[in-house]
């Protein structure tokens, strides 16, 4: 069985609240606060949402060099009680548990790299989103 789940485009900033305004007038959406104060929503019409987090190290992506070089990451968003069913989806699909800050596999956030290597992260919706 498949578990229901969301995704959500999440950008890194110093600043969230004043990306997460320049990103509703430029998609004429509007700016939701999230339940963490390091979360800002971009909520759209026909679906678009953009979330921007709070990084206090943030420095700009230096893209095509490798320093700092992470432009974005993936959320997918699902409920509590469906995390370890997730889990075990994506590991069957190829998906491979990632180290991160928490520890992996418990908890409201899991990270993973997919077949080709790029990270995303399970997220607790209620814990997050």
């Amino acid at each position: 069985m498949t578990v229901s789940k969301t995704s959500v485009l999440v950008l890194d900033s110093s600043d969230p609240e004043t990306l997460a305004e320049f990103y509703a007038q430029l998609l004429d959406a509007r700016v939701r606060r999230c339940a963490d104060p390091d979360f800002v929503d971009v909520v759209g019409q026909d679906g678009v949402r953009l979330t921007i987090r709070r990084d206090h190290c943030h420095a700009p992506p230096s893209w095509p060099r490798p320093d700092d070089s992470q432009q974005a990451h993936l959320h997918i968003l699902v409920a509590a009680a469906d995390m370890d069913a997730a889990e075990r989806e994506a590991v069957s699909l190829g998906a491979r548990p990632m180290e991160a800050r928490d520890d992996v596999g418990h908890g409201d956030v899991r990270v993973y790299a997919d077949p080709a290597g790029h990270s995303f992260t399970v997220v607790a919706h209620e814990g997050r989103a």
